[in-house]
């Protein structure tokens, strides 16, 4: 028999308080240990979970997909608005290669050592889609918090590489998925002209958002200071909404917004 309310809320958020505070506090002793944080909430997550010590149950994936999503949405969002436009600039051309290209090259290659292990090849190449892309959260905290040391193009590229890699995964994912699903029913044509429409789509209403944005935070005054921080989330959920309702990429728009807010007069930045 469930809990009934309020208990079924006061041990969710027991629960989800007490996973938080381990894996914020454990984030300082890995600090030490030169181990990445995300790999920290990582092994707490297992260790909580049904198979770990925690035994915590947890099997809504509908529930899971949309937390992440929105998880992802604010992670690139703060990561464009401490991007600056010059360097984005410098580096969107190696960026949008490994973005791309580099993303089918790390699906393949993945593919092929599955499709050894014994995956059939439809199988193989979901997997190589699924884990193609580079993870916008390691990368921010490896660079910003580990303390390592690159040259400035060189990290920027990372960061702008992690930040617009999402459309090419997805789409190959996507595609993948319905090749299961119905062997032969996607073309080369499709998954091409579906890159394209997410790519552009994508950038269009995040450049539209992001120099909307910066045009309504200039002139409007608001009453509270802590209002600012939270129209500024509005429009990243709009950045995500909107592109992604136009069958374009709603990753690469919050992005390509935050790029274009964090770049211009941002009241209690």
């Amino acid at each position: 028999m469930s809990a009934s309310e309020p208990l079924a809320t006061a041990l969710l958020l027991a629960t989800f308080g007490t996973l938080l505070v381990l894996s914020v506090l454990f984030s300082r002793a890995s600090a030490r240990v030169s181990v990445p944080v995300a790999l920290v909430f990582l092994v707490v997550g297992m260790l909580a979970g049904s198979e770990g010590i925690g035994g915590i149950a947890f099997e809504d994936y509908a529930f899971a997909y949309r937390l992440g999503t929105v998880a992802l949405v604010l992670i690139l969002f703060d990561g464009g608005l401490n991007t600056p436009l010059a360097s984005v600039r410098r580096a969107l051309g190696p960026a949008g290669v490994l973005a791309t290209v580099g993303v089918v090259g790390t699906a393949a290659a993945v593919a092929g050592g599955a499709s050894l292990l014994g995956l059939d090849w439809p199988q193989a190449l979901l997997l190589g889609a699924i884990v193609s892309s580079t993870d916008a959260a390691a990368v921010f905290s490896v660079l910003r918090g580990s303390g390592i040391n690159l040259r400035r193009r060189v990290g920027t590229t990372l960061e702008v590489e992690s930040g617009i890699n999402d459309p090419m995964a997805v789409i190959l994912t996507t595609a993948m998925t319905e090749w299961l699903r119905a062997p032969g029913g996607v073309s080369a044509w499709t998954l091409a002209l579906g890159t394209v429409v997410q790519i552009v789509v994508g950038a269009l209403v995040g450049g539209a958002l992001g120099f909307g944005g910066r045009a309504l935070l200039e002139r409007v005054r608001l009453p509270s200071g802590g209002l600012y921080p939270a129209l500024t989330v509005g429009l990243a959920c709009l950045a995500f909404a909107a592109p992604t309702l136009l069958q374009g990429s709603g990753f690469l728009a919050v992005y390509v917004a935050a790029v274009l807010l964090g770049n211009g007069p941002l009241p209690f930045r």
